[in-house]
């Protein structure tokens, strides 16, 4: 059990996810009749537009789920009219944090395909600020609408790059303080997970979804088992009254916690990494939720993401996980 969880219990799930992070709009080729290699070309017929980034996958799924879910990004004025925002709006998440830009436009940033992904995100459009320092006006409205969906929140989930991520620590630090606990997907971003100062932020998390190739990144082993128990001994800080899971790995356990996987016919894997964030996010907020649940609740809706096409896919029902 996680101590901490067990108390405040309505008003942990009243809260419930706050996600900050990067939207982008997906353009997904799947179906693909055979996997392209390099100087071939395959072609298909199947091709869809769809909410992309860390931020809508995660928020789309954990609101699927009937957890109070706000999302925090900045994108232009272009995205407000577009289908791909208006699911967010439609499926209850708030974005009244939201920042629209008129000089931004969010374009179609991301070519993926079945099995092999291409990455072509363009992060300028569309940066997390949260953590760093602008020159503009103290309290302005935008800040006081932050703050306030932040202090609303029970739990934080980061999913952007951090980056560098000294200029994050007392951000992150400060949100603790308000009795936020927070999670990070950091992506594939090399600078930031080879980055010494990487370890020192990872303390403040209550857990971080790598997957095999980025575990290895972070800490420079071979192996994902040696890994995960690298990145298990850097824990949290010793301060903080609560069992903090990591990516298969309870902090001051003796043991890799794994849950089976579920078998799925897959057509497309994109956003299945953060559909499992939102799962395992959501089962985290309910009272009484044991490591392992949240890993099931994962790898339902990361299973769920890809029997279609785009992570929004994931719409688990709430008792299936």
């Amino acid at each position: 059990m996680i101590p901490n969880m067990v108390t405040s219990a309505s008003a942990r799930r009243d809260r419930g996810l706050v996600v900050f992070g990067e939207f982008f709009f997906d353009l997904v080729f799947y179906d693909l009749p055979t996997v392209p290699r390099m100087g071939e070309e395959v072609k298909t017929a199947s091709f869809g537009r769809f909410p992309g980034g860390g931020l809508a996958t995660t928020a789309l799924v954990a609101a699927g789920l009937g957890t109070p879910t706000k999302a925090i990004t900045r994108v232009g004025r272009d995205a407000l009219g577009s289908p791909e925002w208006q699911m967010l709006v439609e499926s209850g998440i708030s974005t009244e944090g939201s920042e629209f830009d008129p000089h931004f436009t969010n374009g179609d940033d991301s070519l993926r395909c079945l099995r092999r992904r291409s990455h072509d995100d363009y992060s300028r459009q569309n940066q997390c600020e949260i953590g760093k320092r602008k020159k503009k006006k103290k309290n302005s409205w935008r800040d006081r609408v932050v703050q306030k969906q932040l202090r609303s929140g029970w739990h934080l989930h980061l999913a952007c790059a951090l980056r560098p991520p000294q200029l994050w620590m007392a951000a992150i630090r400060k949100l603790r303080k308000r009795g936020l606990t927070i999670s990070a997907d950091l992506g594939w971003n090399p600078d930031v997970l080879e980055s010494p100062r990487l370890p020192s932020l990872l303390k403040e998390f209550e857990f971080t979804f790598p997957n095999e190739s980025e575990a290895k990144a972070m800490t420079g082993e071979k192996t994902i088992e040696v890994a995960c128990k690298k990145i298990g001994t850097v824990g949290p800080s010793s301060h903080r009254e609560t069992w903090s899971p990591w990516f298969l790995w309870p902090f001051a356990t003796e043991k890799i916690v794994r849950v089976k996987s579920i078998r799925v016919r897959a057509v497309d894997a994109t956003g299945s990494g953060d559909a499992f964030d939102g799962g395992f996010s959501s089962r985290f907020i309910l009272p009484g939720g044991r490591f392992e649940e949240c890993l099931r609740a994962g790898n339902i809706c990361g299973a769920v993401a890809t029997t279609g096409a785009g992570g929004s896919f994931a719409n688990s029902d709430a008792e299936e996980t």
